[in-house]
């Protein structure tokens, strides 16, 4: 009867034993055992500080081609990725009704300037028939002063004379106005031929057309865009810059650009100007940098990042940044010290892309560690570590 008990009891015990022996492998491998970590050891190194940005790729002279005039779009003779020179042809809208505004206008100064030539031959007539009258009056002066002439033809001859004169000064009047007449005729046909002028439209430098935006037949309108060009002799990408950054930046700082299309690769370039208004909502600045040589197939507004160097430190005692942690907004790392992890409160210096300068706290040789795994949980002080 003793028997099943006792074998039944020392199921149970084994049971329980069992539990314990797992339990208390849970706990030591909680409590005791070893984390894994990965580490660095920290060597004197080059840090680069680097200022980030995001924004596009922009040219710095870019235009729209549209017309000074409503007229039907006749020929677009410039396409997509054409490179232009200044003054090229690139469209022509219709003239024919412009070109017999222009005609109608030549026939008007024509005509004015026929008009001007009869009245300045009707002016030298009146002018010798002034001259005469003069003449007679004077005459008639000197006959009636020793009695031979009457005082009824020194009437007559005054008479004449202030008609001469008055006929006269209309034919003087009608040759002033008929100058006016050519000077608007001028200025008419002027503006004529320069609307006219207008149906040409032309290259305002060199460029490239980056796209074309109408074709013929249709009617165009002051403003509408008919092609769009840029010049390529200043490409720069427009950055986003957080605005703590301003007082580290300036004109002609070096970049290096990565564009988007080609993340594993940076191009050179270098700072042309800042923006002088921050956006209120982002906090953040324009800085323009000059891009010294592009990708085979960049495009317009194409997306890139920009690092802006800031300074640069050849000695100093570079780690990277993901060992850097933060502690009650004390800044620190965690040091390998007799297979322990210890905690040592640093001071940094120049942060750049991957690295940062600690200035204070750290010596050359010592090895600082992280865990391995994203998703260990944090390090704790005196926890034992095995490094990777």
């Amino acid at each position: 009867m003793n028997s099943p008990r006792l074998s039944a009891t020392l199921r149970k015990s084994a049971k329980w034993l069992v539990l314990v022996i797992i339990v208390a492998a849970v706990l030591y491998r909680v409590k005791f055992a070893a984390v894994p970590v990965e580490a660095f050891e920290v060597q004197p190194g080059v840090v680069i500080g680097e200022v980030m940005g995001t924004g596009t790729l922009e040219a710095r002279v870019k235009t729209t081609i549209s017309p000074r005039i409503q007229e039907r779009l006749a020929e677009v003779l410039a396409d997509q990725n054409d490179f232009v020179k200044a003054g090229q042809f690139l469209a022509r809208l219709d003239d024919g009704e412009l070109k017999r505004q222009v005609e109608v206008a030549e026939a008007s100064l024509a005509a004015a300037k026929s008009t001007a030539e009869r009245v300045r031959v009707d002016e030298a007539r009146a002018q010798a028939v002034e001259q005469q009258a003069r003449q007679e009056h004077k005459r008639v002066s000197d006959l009636l002063a020793t009695k031979v002439s009457s005082a009824s033809e020194m009437d007559k001859a005054v008479e004449q004379l202030h008609i001469a004169e008055a006929d006269s000064q209309r034919a003087h009047a009608a040759t002033a106005e008929a100058e006016k007449q050519i000077i608007t005729a001028k200025r008419n046909l002027d503006y004529q031929q320069e609307r006219l002028s207008f149906t040409r439209i032309v290259s305002p430098y060199d460029g490239l057309v980056t796209r074309r935006d109408r074709d013929p037949g249709g009617v165009v309108v002051p403003g509408s865009s008919i092609l769009q060009i840029i010049a390529t002799n200043e490409l720069w990408v427009s950055a986003w810059v957080d605005e703590t950054a301003a007082t580290a930046l300036t004109a002609g700082q070096s970049a290096r650009v990565v564009f988007r299309s080609q993340p594993d690769k940076s191009y050179p370039g270098e700072v042309a100007r800042l923006g002088r208004e921050t956006d209120r909502e982002t906090r953040e600045f324009l800085v323009d940098v000059r891009v010294r040589e592009l990708p085979p197939n960049w495009t317009i507004g194409q997306r890139a990042e920009v690092f802006i160097e800031t300074g640069r430190n050849a000695k100093a005692l570079a780690v990277p940044q993901r060992f850097v942690q933060w502690q009650q907004g004390k800044s620190g790392v965690w040091v390998a010290h007799h297979s322990k992890a210890t905690w040592r409160e640093v001071t940094l210096g120049l942060r750049g892309r991957e690295t940062v300068d600690v200035v204070q706290g750290l010596t050359a040789g010592q090895k600082v560690v992280a865990p391995r795994e994203p998703t260990q949980p944090p390090l704790k002080a005196a926890e034992r570590i095995a490094m990777k």
